[in-house]
């Protein structure tokens, strides 16, 4: 890793100070309100953001907890240990460990020179990545359907020993540099280079360490390249056609498996091209809202706001 962000990643955090002048465990508020220790992306994350990097609290254990997003930690210098559903992991340098929202983690006290980074990701930030892995079954694509519905899949955490792994290597740090220093076109650069990462590990799966609970996932995908392809028209009722199922067997299905109706998916779906838009584009808010497939303005400024908190004209103003 380039020695100025590595400097930049070592600096001691406030919470690290705190910590290191005697305190004893984590302060619960940075990370959630809740009492059964499920990080929260709302402490971690500003509005409208759908990845953020964080480098990893250091000197103190962090006890057991889940995340209601995703977390992907690259190890930038020395070594961390984690307990992820049961199971040791030591994260070495240059390895990569990815673990969806269900995964349970428990990460012992690492030392002023073990330095990690972690990726806060909102399942939506990976939409891109699943639509650039095509339709192929493998482990990595059983990640992406389980992350996106947000329920445990095949595969709950993917831990890859890829130091020397050179492609990969630069497209994390390019991910890392990226997003730290903010740089512009932030989210379309890391969200391409997410999927690129992706791809290029599928060529080294057999540096790979796995663990989850198996479910089927082939529906669910099926389900999602749908609305990835079709968000401005696409019908439960021309779903089920295409898939060959009775339209009210599926509609249960979906949501028995997904946790959200195909209409929440369809509308997460629209709202993910609208921001896309607004931060890539200069198309008035008017046609992007035809464009995504609404046809009740009043209805897309009302749900907009109640997910980003701002008005569509504020989210392009923040953060283009």
């Amino acid at each position: 890793m380039h020695e100025e962000l590595l400097r930049e990643l070592s600096v001691i955090t406030e919470e690290e100070q705190r910590i290191l002048d005697g305190r004893r465990e984590i302060d619960q508020q940075i990370y959630t309100e809740k009492k059964d220790m499920v990080i929260d992306s709302k402490k971690l994350l500003q509005k409208g953001k759908l990845i953020q990097v964080r480098p990893h609290t250091r000197f103190v254990h962090f006890p057991k907890h889940t995340h209601n997003y995703i977390e992907m930690i690259y190890m930038c210098q020395g070594s961390t240990t984690h307990i992820l559903n049961g199971n040791e992991i030591v994260l070495e340098q240059g390895d990569l460990l990815f673990l969806n929202q269900n995964a349970v983690q428990e990460i012992l006290p690492a030392g002023e020179d073990d330095i990690a980074v972690n990726f806060i990701v909102l399942p939506e930030f990976l939409d891109t990545a699943f639509s650039m892995m095509g339709d192929e079954e493998n482990q990595l694509r059983d990640f992406l359907v389980g992350a996106l519905c947000g329920r445990d899949g095949e595969t709950s955490w993917m831990y890859f020993h890829v130091a020397d792994i050179l492609p990969i290597q630069n497209l994390i740090e390019n991910m890392v540099w990226t997003i730290f220093y903010d740089s512009s076109n932030k989210r379309s650069c890391t969200q391409i280079t997410m999927g690129l990462l992706f791809l290029q590990l599928l060529n080294y799966m057999d540096k790979m360490e796995t663990g989850g609970t198996k479910y089927d996932s082939e529906i669910t995908a099926a389900v999602l390249s749908y609305i990835n392809g079709h968000y401005k028209n696409g019908t439960l009722s021309e779903l089920s056609e295409q898939m060959g199922y009775d339209v009210y067997w599926l509609s249960r299905e979906i949501r028995r498996r997904t946790g959200r109706t195909y209409k929440e998916l369809l509308q997460e779906k629209r709202m993910q091209q609208a921001v896309y838009l607004l931060a890539n584009s200069e198309i008035p808010v008017t046609d992007i809202i035809e464009s995504i497939g609404y046809d009740n303005t009043s209805y897309f400024y009302r749900k907009f706001r109640e997910k980003y908190g701002m008005s569509p004209k504020e989210y392009r103003k923040n953060y283009v």
